[in-house]
């Protein structure tokens, strides 16, 4: 398994200042200008999609037996962990689907981005596409960058969030890195439909962004969240970015 390294994970004795700067920084980033020539040139395509595989597929994409299996650090109540949210979940598979798992993640952690380009599209294949499994995808921003990001695809609306959070992973270094991060933002955003009045509208929302907050602080609080990502696979807990195959032995064992 591999560990997020320190610039991903939050202490006990920081995590409020860390919050606070989180709105802080935030704050300063919707500051930055979002009129001009500068944004005249935006990408006006989507990336192309791989085509997903036939849920009755007989190739897997995983093999648990491959792995062993990940120690769970603790277990916490179902039930409290899939109550209402500040922000409701997203759920990414079948809504009846045996296993849940619920995934906190930063947008501009580079262990959730390996997990999305790398875990992520086996675990759907074999798991959320078949019924087997789903998985919802929590906020829990690290800096004002992953916030905004995170309000973005809120923005994008329920039935794109999951696609928006796809490109942002994907383009992380992009516009993670970016000098001017609006103007990296405001391109994807435009991919998703969102003009550049609606984009700078949704930067300013200062519920929105208190609510993405709320999710991160619920995280943190309630279930002893500190580091990204962070899985509860049926309430089983697992810090660090798993493989594909330690994923699926792990959606195994509740199967």
């Amino acid at each position: 398994m591999t560990y997020p390294n320190d610039t991903n994970r939050l202490s006990s004795r920081s995590a409020t200042l860390r919050r606070r700067s989180v709105i802080l920084g935030g704050v300063a980033l919707l500051a930055v200008g979002t009129a001009g020539s500068a944004f005249a040139q935006a990408a006006t395509t989507a990336p192309a999609e791989t085509p997903a595989a036939s849920a009755g597929s007989a190739a897997r994409a995983t093999n648990p037996s491959a792995a062993t299996l990940p120690k769970a650090e603790g277990t916490v109540d179902v039930a409290k962990l899939m109550s209402p949210q500040a922000l409701p979940d997203v759920v990414i598979g079948k809504a009846d689907a045996p296993v849940t798992i619920v995934e906190y993640a930063s947008m501009t952690c580079s262990h959730c981005r390996d997990f999305h380009s790398e875990s992520y599209p086996k675990i759907k294949q074999d798991y959320l596409d078949t019924g087997k499994a789903k998985l919802i995808l929590r906020e829990f921003p690290f800096d004002p960058r992953a916030l905004a990001a995170f309000m973005l695809a809120r923005c994008a609306g329920d039935e794109r969030r999951t696609a928006m959070v796809d490109v942002m992973f994907d383009q992380q270094r992009e516009w993670a890195a970016a000098e001017n991060a609006s103007v990296a933002l405001l391109k994807i955003a435009q991919l998703a439909g969102l003009s550049q009045d609606q984009f700078k509208a949704c930067l300013q929302n200062t519920e929105l962004q208190k609510k993405v907050v709320a999710v991160q602080e619920a995280g943190q609080k309630e279930f002893g969240v500190s580091a990204t990502p962070t899985f509860f696979v049926n309430g089983e807990k697992y810090a660090g970015a798993l493989s594909a195959d330690e994923m699926a032995a792990v959606i195994d064992k509740h199967l």
